[in-house]
């Protein structure tokens, strides 16, 4: 049965559709949303102390290998007179680095639910728990001579990344104006790289990877978790959650003005607070996962999301990470050349994410992935073909390494920061958190996948275990050119019924439209 509040509001915004490009233009004048100190601390503390932070947990572990496995060794035969062999160390490696993906996907599982239950500003409050009991664990490790607190210690910070990962597109997506989304949009994954960055230097023999220190190193992403965290009072609640689920509609109309800076009698916060009222006359609770899979109208938005976050790890990128080393070293580099040339292809891949703000604020999604997924697809099978005949012409190493580098170039364009913020794009707020979740699922199975599939894979097809991910890249580009929509400077609610009828959806817009954008 149709809501008659619901209906009476979408009547008046029918009535008043005409004179929607006139309220624009005064809007543009006089009420531009503003970069509010609120919302600027919200963007950057929440990327730098939550997401930076499960970047650096993805990656400090590289440096010091040999070194944690010999303390685990000693610690045990220490403790339990427990002596492993190869394997059974191999075996516990292996635990130690999945675990964290473990938890990532145990995170990303319950992320829906706890993002509807204690709100988005609720849900990084309890990542900051997480990742500061994390630290603790991994400080005490050594002192306590304790395996279990090291492993511990990784799946309690993967919970965190779980949970990022989860709700904090969907965090920046609706504390935001429609202006201001693209510039916020790639922060979580430029959070991401940025920590990975830091623990390649933290991890370095010569700082924080040493024999007698590693463990400072493992947890010193700690200092910037309580820097960030100590003001946590400051941090904004999502106005859209606190209006459409949490019901608390006054303090929500108090947090968008703060947001905004508008005054309190402006009219564009007004026409936000009825574009929320519209939603929550619509949809009064939020759907949960079952529901969402269900529903045949959410299918190719799912597929989408899914396809974009699973698709980004089995596209290569963290194979070419762990494999880069032994590419350098078969170009002629020293260990210790080839260590700092994978410290400069991780830099690149930083330098050119923070290109997001810049190109997603001016340039549309589809040509982004389309440009990103096409040229990825084109480096990486010629750096497996490079690779398998590198013993027959001596210029094929330093192409292998020109390949990596310009892999990592154009990956940062669409397929490494889209992936995470466009489900927030397509989902109106109801569905938002379940398919975010379930996207984000996806994300860390595909990430445990690829961790431990990838070195037998490579034992037993050498350089060709890199054509398909080639082929993903291509796979992906195909599903961008067929399904998906622009949504560049569009409300989901407008970008939702274009992808409403699975398959059959007519995703594309006029040039007319799209050049409005």
């Amino acid at each position: 049965m149709e809501n008659p509040k619901a209906a009476d509001l979408l009547q008046e915004r029918s009535l008043n559709f005409s004179e929607a490009p006139l309220m624009a233009r005064n809007t543009k004048q006089s009420e531009v949303p503003q970069w509010t100190w609120s919302l600027k601390w919200a963007a950057v503390g929440s990327s730098l102390g939550a997401a930076v932070p499960v970047g650096y947990c993805t990656g400090v572990m590289n440096s010091p290998a040999e070194i944690m496995r010999s303390w685990c060794n000693e610690t045990l035969i220490a403790r339990y007179n427990l002596s492993l062999g190869d394997s059974g160390l191999e075996l516990l490696w292996s635990a130690l680095v999945s675990i964290f993906l473990v938890g990532g996907a145990i995170g990303s599982v319950v992320g829906a639910t706890m993002a509807n239950r204690f709100g988005r500003r609720g849900c990084f409050n309890i990542c900051g728990i997480l990742l500061a009991t994390a630290a603790v664990f991994f400080y005490a490790s050594r002192p306590l001579n304790s395996v279990e607190l090291l492993l511990l210690g990784r799946l309690l910070a993967g919970l965190a990344g779980g949970l990022i990962t989860a709700f904090m597109p969907m965090w920046h997506s609706e504390i935001s104006s429609l202006s201001q989304r693209s510039t916020l949009s790639p922060l979580c994954p430029m959070g991401l790289t940025l920590g990975v960055v830091v623990s390649q230097v933290c991890s370095l023999r010569s700082v924080f990877g040493g024999p007698d220190n590693w463990h400072i190193g493992l947890s010193f992403y700690g200092v910037l978790v309580a820097a960030c965290y100590a003001p946590f009072r400051w941090y904004p609640e999502s106005p859209k959650w606190m209006y459409v689920v949490g019901g608390r509609k006054d303090e929500a109309r108090r947090q968008l003005q703060q947001l905004r800076g508008y005054p309190a009698d402006s009219a564009a916060l007004q026409a936000e607070i009825d574009e929320m009222e519209l939603e929550a006359a619509s949809k009064v609770e939020a759907l949960g996962l079952v529901q969402v899979l269900r529903d045949p109208q959410y299918r190719l938005p799912l597929i989408i999301v899914c396809a974009f976050l699973g698709g980004q790890q089995l596209s290569g990128i963290n194979a070419i990470f762990y494999y880069s080393v032994s590419i350098f070293r078969k170009a002629g580099l020293s260990i210790q050349a080839s260590q700092w040339a994978n410290l400069g292809a991780g830099s690149l891949n930083l330098a050119t994410s923070m290109l997001g703000p810049i190109l997603l604020e001016r340039v549309n999604r589809r040509p982004l992935m389309l440009f990103s997924t096409f040229f990825c697809t084109v480096f990486l099978f010629l750096f497996a073909m490079m690779l398998y005949f590198i013993e027959s012409f001596s210029w094929f190493a330093m192409g292998c390494i020109g390949c990596i580098f310009l892999y990592i170039f154009f990956f940062q364009f669409g397929l490494g920061p889209m992936p995470f913020f466009i489900g927030a794009e397509l989902f109106e707020l109801a569905p938002r958190p379940a398919a975010m979740s379930l996207g984000s699922v996806v994300y860390w199975i595909c990430n445990f996948i690829i961790g431990m599939a990838f070195p037998t894979l490579q034992n037993a097809f050498g350089a060709l275990v890199f054509l398909p991910f080639s082929v993903t890249c291509l796979l992906l580009f195909g599903l961008t050119k067929r399904y998906l929509p622009e949504t560049r400077g569009r409300e989901p609610s407008e970008v939702a019924p274009l992808v409403a009828s699975g398959f059959n959806s007519k995703v594309f817009l006029s040039h007319q439209a799209v050049s409005q954008l």
